[in-house]
């Protein structure tokens, strides 16, 4: 299986190379003059005037270098990430996404591993080539650089801003989860560029909110265990009539109220301020969910998935029982064998 990971990883690089090597300068859309493209924005050229893409440029109109150009190897120097979506649709939180960030102009790109049939793969751009910015928390608006790449880190993007699977589009931000990292690649980059760990005080109160309320909780979930975490979970969706995911503040309150989860109205406070930081008084169930249960680490969650995609054979998002059932062997269970 390592064997198999790895010759993906690889057929997605040799894609990536061949994809933004592919074009030409020539054909760069930076070779058009400023006078030009100020026109046709305005729309100033005239009626017989063809776009600039089909008209001839004279040679001392043409540069040799534009700025998007690149070149293999400004390219090579990359941190190559693997990363799940975080959905709660099951087809969509298996998708084989791996990421390139791109030290030379601080871009990144991320691609899907698609297999068609038996003997077809290929990989696809999934988030295009480009600039972005965090599209949520204390760093939104800020674009990515090399401190916001480890195992567990948050890439969000505007889904209308990208080509993506209507199912994942249902979201106006699209978060994607890192799950492994080139650590070789990573160490190189630092050593090779000026590298600032930007950890803001805000990100460290965030997390330490987090788990003090994880711990208030650690024991009540510790007498009546895994029965809580699905009893709220088909709560929430019973309370969320239009099934858009998210539930306003007073629905969760009166959640916790119901399922005896008590906690100060002070820590209740400052986990919304966090959650909601967009301002609209609804929260995602499923974030709040993590927030307060806390979650598996990444390299666990790599299993479960794992598993659901032996489960999940025709990748339809959902498992029946009866696949369950010829999947699934009790025989070594110790209460089967005791009887």
């Amino acid at each position: 299986e390592d064997v198999a990971a790895e010759r993906r990883k690889q057929a997605v690089i040799e894609q990536v190379m061949v994809d933004q090597l592919s074009r030409a300068v020539i054909s760069d859309p930076e070779q058009s003059t400023c006078a030009d493209v100020y026109k046709e924005a305005r729309g100033l050229l005239g009626l017989g005037t063809a776009p600039m893409r089909f008209r001839k440029r004279t040679l001392h109109d043409t540069k040799i270098r534009t700025k998007s150009g690149l070149t293999e190897n400004m390219l090579s120097n990359k941190l190559r990430f693997d990363s799940r979506i975080v959905s709660r649709n099951g087809r969509d939180a298996c998708r084989e996404l791996i990421g390139f960030f791109f030290a030379c102009d601080r871009s990144l790109t991320v691609y899907e591993f698609r297999q068609f049939g038996r003997n077809r793969t290929n990989a696809l751009p999934f988030i295009q080539k480009g600039v972005y910015q965090h599209q949520r928390g204390q760093r939104k608006g800020k674009a990515y650089d090399l401190s916001d790449f480890y195992i567990g880190a948050n890439l969000t993007f505007r889904s209308a801003d990208h080509n993506l699977p209507e199912s994942v589009k249902q979201n106006p931000v699209l978060t994607l989860r890192v799950i492994s990292i080139d650590e070789a690649a990573l160490d190189l980059l630092k050593a090779s560029i000026e590298f600032r760990q930007e950890c803001s005080k805000h990100a460290v109160d965030d997390s330490e909110v987090f788990k003090k309320i994880q711990g208030i909780l650690r024991e009540t979930l510790s007498k009546r265990g895994v029965r809580v975490i699905t009893g709220l979970g088909k709560y929430f969706r019973q309370v969320d009539k239009n099934r858009s995911g998210f539930l306003s503040q007073a629905a969760f309150k009166e959640a916790l109220k119901v399922f005896h989860l008590e906690m100060p109205e002070g820590d209740f406070e400052s986990l919304w301020l966090i959650l909601d930081d967009s301002k609209n008084d609804k929260v995602d169930y499923g974030e709040f969910t993590r927030a307060i249960f806390g979650e598996m680490n990444e390299y666990r969650k790599a299993f479960v998935r794992k598993a659901y995609m032996k489960l999940d054979f025709n990748k339809t998002g959902s498992v029946p029982m009866v696949d369950i059932r010829k999947c699934y062997c009790a025989k070594k269970h110790p209460l089967v064998l005791a009887g």
